[in-house]
């Protein structure tokens, strides 16, 4: 099962959101979402969300990163 991991900043494109979309069509693939700094973009349901800071410290974060066969930064 692929994971992929997007962070996504404040400023990210709107063409993110297709992007998602996209790949959670794939079979059996983990879409997580990192949200930085105060980001709060419209995302598809079935993406995981993570808030940098409410829900994630950089440690685990890093260990997300690692874990994940895509990341993507926007």
């Amino acid at each position: 099962m692929p994971r992929f991991l997007h962070l996504i900043k404040r400023d990210s494109p709107p063409l993110t959101a297709d992007i998602l979309a996209r790949q959670l069509q794939e079979s059996e693939a983990e879409v997580i979402v990192v949200l930085l700094d105060g980001a709060a973009p419209p995302l598809p349901a079935g993406v995981a969300v993570k808030r940098l800071g409410a829900d994630l410290d950089h440690d685990k974060l890093l260990d997300l990163i690692f874990e994940s066969d895509h990341v993507v930064t926007w």
